[in-house]
């Protein structure tokens, strides 16, 4: 018998794969092929909102309800859009309280929409690779300019109305080979709460059917993983620089998604869906109201219903949802079931699953060797670290001992 999901995220990408800017990693701009008629009507229309804003709070069980704000990039509906939001989910929330999330790459801020984030309490994340040299390698404008000055205006402006703001990152070949230079720019600039986001995209050598060429796993043509991936032995060892960094002189202060993640996950609560046993409790929905299992498995063929027509928890606990959520643990390899950290990364995302693992089959995380260098580093660490909170020690003797044991490998 199938487990049900009792907790779900909805999160919108009301402007589909429409952006401002062209970065050349970008899994998310081909997505527009799926949807031909969104050159001409690519804005999630008023209908579509309001099912949005009324259905997500209604199906959701618990007393706080988040409202996830993404693209593309948002802000090119402009502000009008999001005020409508807000008076919707005032309309439709009764007694539960309403959080908004919203994911922009920043070059739109100004007062106005600063002032607007602050007056309804949204948490601003902001896109950026880096300082930079970082930056600069792969986000850039559509003329092939620079995107960096525009983004530090736009963080300015959030802390001169001090709009709270944290930062995603996205860790590919080039910045990550600078991992403290990124780190220490990031809390240069006021972040206080990081996320850093592995990418890996395989690309076809040739389109398929609806235009795609970037792959889902399972893909078995001519394929290669593009150069702009991240080399998984890499990936770890830039998240243990990081860390013997954090945790001598910032735990406490400093919040990285990543080591909560782990810390949440020894700590034996759900985490987030990547190191999760099982996911499908993160859907999205797109501007015209199409749902899918995943972000990142918006593929015709995970598409569970639309919006404006199916009742969501009907879509979130659905046969074809919750087998998509199952799989991650049935499809598994045996090199995960026989690894000592299976139970801190589960696997990691099934979107990477595509490595032969030693049975020969393809279904090993093309990043498990770095999961395996950051874990077996810092899960030890986080043992102590756990130990130490339960006895309420200090963050200042927590840091402290931190450095005698990172200094003692």
């Amino acid at each position: 018998m199938r487990q049900t999901i009792q907790n779900f995220q909805l999160m919108a990408k009301p402007s589909g794969s429409v952006c401002n800017i062209d970065c050349t990693y970008c899994f998310y701009l081909e997505k527009e092929h799926l949807y031909p008629e969104r050159k001409q009507n690519w804005r999630m229309d008023n209908q579509t909102l309001e099912n949005y804003i009324k259905k997500n709070i209604q199906a959701q069980r618990a007393d706080v309800v988040d409202f996830l704000w993404q693209g593309g990039e948002p802000t090119m509906l402009g502000i009008d859009f999001y005020r409508e939001a807000v008076r919707l989910q005032e309309l439709y929330r009764g007694k539960k309280t309403i959080n908004n999330f919203f994911q922009t790459n920043g070059i739109n801020l100004n007062d106005e929409w600063a002032t607007f984030f602050k007056e309804h309490h949204f948490l601003v994340g902001i896109s950026i690779d880096g300082d930079r040299i970082s930056n600069d390698q792969y986000r850039l404008t559509r003329s092939g300019k620079s995107t960096f000055d525009s983004v530090i205006t736009g963080v300015e402006t959030l802390k001169r109305h001090k709009v709270e703001f944290n930062t995603l990152t996205v860790v590919n070949a080039k910045n990550v080979q600078r991992p403290l230079d990124v780190y220490r720019f990031l809390k240069r600039i006021g972040s206080r709460y990081m996320q850093f986001i592995p990418l890996v995209e395989r690309r076809a050598a040739q389109p398929d059917q609806n235009g795609l060429t970037l792959i889902k796993p399972d893909f078995s043509e001519q394929c290669a993983v593009e150069a702009w991936s991240v080399p998984a032995a890499a990936w770890g060892k830039f998240l243990n620089a990081i860390f013997d960094e954090w945790a001598v002189n910032d735990l406490g202060q400093t919040f990285v998604m990543n080591f909560e993640q782990t810390l949440t996950k020894m700590n034996g609560m759900q985490s987030a869906c990547v190191i999760n046993e099982t996911c499908g409790g993160n859907l999205i929905v797109e501007s015209n109201g199409d749902v899918y299992s995943c972000d990142h498995f918006v593929y015709p063929e995970n598409k569970l219903g639309n919006i404006n027509v199916t009742d969501i928890a009907d879509m979130v606990n659905s046969p074809q949802n919750l087998d998509f959520g199952a799989r991650k643990a049935t499809h598994i390899s045996r090199d995960c079931l026989q690894c000592p950290v299976k139970s801190v990364c589960n696997g990691g995302c099934p979107k990477h699953r595509f490595e032969l693992s030693s049975d020969g089959k393809p279904n090993k995380n093309y990043l498990c060797d770095g999961f395996a260098i950051h874990l077996h580093h810092v899960v030890p660490k986080f043992q102590r670290i756990l130990n130490l909170l339960e006895k309420q020690t200090t963050p200042t003797r927590i840091k402290r001992e931190m450095r005698t044991l990172i200094k003692a490998r």
